[in-house]
């Protein structure tokens, strides 16, 4: 039980769930999530999280389209942090982020219970916008796609490259998601949500690929974005009942998460980072919160600084590009290396979508006590 529940109740009781857990132990209260106590997010969260066969399942469909990713032990990430690392190379999918196993399942699962689907629609900073996008070509489907105004250039010219109709909308996220929620009842398109159920089982997949390799990794690192990566790794994690913590990540000039799991309850927060828009989110997903505050171990908080220096890390120590986002994992592990000394650590790179005049700015700052070390004789 995490520290988050610990801290909120003791008292538990067993529900059963057929077709899913025998047992399963549930807390009887925390507080609630808008109106809905939290008890009855926790009673739907073991049904929820999809079951081993259900990911391998969905791997078949994946597997049409994303190689298994690598996961890769560099030697100078690992004397950085004292540590046997592991970083999972999600970058490595033809979209540049893990997301390229994600809607593809989703709208997989669209098709064969609605069909006649004019058309798929949703909001995006990038690589969710991207992964519908693949998914539009794979089932030969238009998309449409809303991103906030500034939104990365290089992100909208990859999404338009993929055939997707893009929309300038809003000054962030939530008004471009509100927006593409309108012109899907307006056009009759289905709107593809970042957080779904058959989303969670295509991102799965991957963390299918890390354990199956690593089943004894002690912690794993990974950002939270709307919720679907970190929820997909603690299915896996319980499906194969490992002992494996998860940490969660998340920025702090997007703190919702972390506020959310510290307080047991749904918190929005501005979100302004500056580097990691792909974390950049002001209102955590119920559903998600939920199979956090259940299954994560603590949630890590970054600054925008700290995320450059990993990012520049990774670059020199890998030959990776990371996105900041992508960075978040490594900027948590730095900032909690003393009680990983000596263990076997996980390392989600999720994404490696950085516009070059941004990354090009990120290395070219002045250098820092990571480059210092790096250069020293010997």
């Amino acid at each position: 039980m995490t520290a988050a529940l610990r801290a909120v109740t003791r008292r538990w009781r067993i529900v059963t769930l057929p077709g899913w857990f025998e047992l399963t132990a549930i807390p009887r209260r925390l507080g609630t999530i808008g109106s809905t106590p939290v008890e009855v997010e926790f009673m739907k969260t073991a049904a929820y999280l999809p079951s081993l066969d259900e990911i391998t399942e969905a791997g078949k469909l994946v597997y049409q389209v994303v190689e298994p990713t690598p996961a890769i032990s560099w030697p100078l990430v690992n004397e950085r942090l004292g540590a046997s690392v592991w970083v999972k190379h999600e970058n490595h999918t033809p979209i540049g982020a893990f997301k390229a196993r994600t809607a593809m399942v989703y709208a997989a699962e669209l098709f064969r219970s609605r069909p006649g689907v004019k058309g798929l629609i949703t909001a995006t900073r990038g690589n969710h916008g991207q992964a519908v996008a693949l998914a539009g070509q794979r089932f030969h489907v238009p998309v449409t796609i809303v991103v906030p105004h500034q939104n990365s250039r290089e992100k909208n010219a990859a999404m338009r490259a993929q055939g997707a109709r893009l929309i300038e909308f809003g000054k962030d996220y939530q008004e471009a998601r509100e927006h593409a929620q309108k012109l899907a009842d307006q056009l009759q398109l289905d709107m593809v949500p970042p957080f779904h159920r058959d989303i969670v089982k295509g991102v799965a997949t991957y963390w299918m690929e890390l354990f199956t390799r690593l089943p004894d990794l002690e912690v794993v690192f990974v950002p939270i974005g709307i919720g679907s990566g970190i929820s997909a790794g603690c299915a896996v994690r319980n499906g194969m009942r490992l002992k494996t913590r998860i940490v969660g990540v998340v920025s702090d000039l997007a703190p919702a998460y972390a506020l959310s799991f510290e307080a047991g309850r749904r918190i929005e927060a501005p979100a302004m980072t500056a580097i990691a828009d792909g974390v950049a989110c002001r209102a955590p997903d119920e559903e998600a919160l939920a199979i956090i505050l259940q299954n994560v171990d603590h949630i890590v908080r970054v600054s925008d600084e700290e995320v450059r220096e990993a990012m520049k890390l990774l670059f020199v120590s890998t030959h990776n590009v990371a996105e900041g986002a992508g960075a978040l994992s490594l900027a948590a592990a730095l900032k909690e290396a003393e009680s990983l000394r000596g263990k076997r650590v996980g390392l989600i790179l999720t994404g490696g979508n950085v516009d070059r005049e941004v990354f090009a700015r990120v290395l070219s700052e002045e250098d820092s006590c990571l480059q210092k070390e790096l250069a020293r004789p010997g």
